[in-house]
């Protein structure tokens, strides 16, 4: 067992991409892992339910708990904070995974898709960490982690998709804020974000298609880097806006050609958006 061993964590949009990936490793060390997501019934286009992931987090070595979350409702989250505590007596650890994204302009944005951003993205950052509060703080190592990027004002980042990046850096804010804040408590809240693309169905579905994976990574880099931040002790981190990337290294992975999906491609990947 290791560090992560009988730790409660709760991922949001846990059902595929990223969130699944970080709910299987973190399971590899005996963790209790809350799948709070909306697929709760298998997709047309997109592979993974909450009850698939079970499946793998128990196979990991987990013990999983699919619950089926739309992150915009607050009656919603409340419920699913209380499920976890009471399936696995406390909760320790927060990963607010859930998106929503349109690279669209002010102009080409439907206010419908404008409010979605700001409710999957920056809202329910507020409403899963206002939630999960109180349980937190009986925790031994208490986390915060939300999948957003350092702010950036160079105004690329603005011209062609501002509501989306309004979206993003909100839960960037409102984390450093929280840091901060919750500080007293114990509780570390940081921020991950990766260096490259990551093969998911953003990125095939809204930024391009399929043939873009051959320059990414895979969800594992994100995995395995929420894994170092979730298991550092007494708030060493705390307050950061982290890259997947620089993080690994720092934390002696050398070999980062092994999360490309296509090796050979592996000096060819596209940078994430926000990064300069």
């Amino acid at each position: 067992m290791g560090n992560l061993a009988n730790k409660t964590i709760i991922i949001t949009g846990a059902s595929r991409g990223i969130g699944r990936a970080m709910a299987v490793r973190f399971a590899r060390d005996g963790a209790n892992i809350v799948i709070a997501a909306k697929s709760n019934r298998p997709h047309p286009k997109l592979k993974g339910t909450i009850h698939t992931v079970a499946e793998e987090v128990e196979s990991a070595g987990g013990a999983a708990l699919p619950h089926k979350l739309d992150v915009r409702s607050e009656d919603q989250v409340t419920s699913m904070m209380q499920a976890a505590v009471d399936e696995f007596g406390g909760i320790d650890a927060l990963v607010n995974n859930a998106g929503a994204i349109s690279l669209t302009t002010v102009e080409k944005t439907p206010i419908k898709r404008y409010d979605l951003m700001q409710s999957v993205n920056s809202r329910a950052v507020f409403i899963c960490a206002h939630s999960a509060l109180p349980f937190l703080k009986a925790s031994a190592n208490p986390h915060i982690l939300s999948l957003s990027p350092p702010p950036n004002l160079n105004i690329k980042w603005f011209k062609n998709h501002a509501p989306y990046t309004l979206s993003k850096y909100g839960m960037t804010l409102l984390s450093l804020g929280m840091a901060a804040e919750f500080e007293p408590y114990g509780i570390a809240v940081n921020c991950l974000w990766p260096r490259t693309a990551i093969a998911t169905a953003a990125i095939e579905f809204v930024v391009g298609n399929r043939d873009l994976f051959q320059n990414c990574r895979t969800p594992q880099i994100m995995a395995d880097a929420a894994y170092e931040i979730l298991t550092t002790e007494k708030c060493a981190l705390n307050g950061q806006s982290l890259i997947d990337e620089q993080l690994l290294l720092d934390r002696g992975y050398t070999d980062l050609e092994r999360y490309a999906v296509n090796p050979d491609n592996a000096d060819k990947l596209l940078p994430d958006f926000f990064l300069d």
